[in-house]
């Protein structure tokens, strides 16, 4: 067993992504799960991420906010205790258009040749 505390979250750098602070929660450690990695993000008013794709699936899990969703034509929104699986390849864009952050915890497998103890 390993637990990391909340406090000791290292912050990192998501790509395409606007108004927002990433948390590495888990993962790219020694110590931690193999197959997946999991992060916090806060997304501030007017923030957002893509429109992008990744050849790797993911699960967004919203703790508090509202995330507007778009992606296979649709565009939903997603509130707290909601999930939002984006099959890898999927293109989506999230974005949080109202005036309260959205915090979400990600769930995202290793990209290829990482994983963990790996960097990224």
């Amino acid at each position: 067993m390993h637990i990391r505390h909340f406090s000791d979250a290292k912050p990192y750098e998501a790509p395409n992504h606007r108004n927002c602070t990433s948390l590495r929660l888990a993962g790219f450690e020694q110590a931690g799960p193999e197959n997946f990695w999991l992060g916090c993000s806060h997304f501030l008013p007017g923030g957002g991420a893509g429109p992008d794709a990744t050849p790797l699936e993911k699960v967004y899990f919203v703790l508090s906010g509202q995330l507007t969703v778009i992606a296979a034509g649709e565009t939903r929104t997603a509130g707290p205790m909601d999930t939002v699986f984006i099959p890898a390849g999927e293109e989506r864009e999230i974005r949080n258009d109202g005036n309260e952050i959205v915090t979400m915890v990600v769930a995202m497998p290793y990209p290829p040749g990482t994983g963990a103890g790996g960097q990224k």
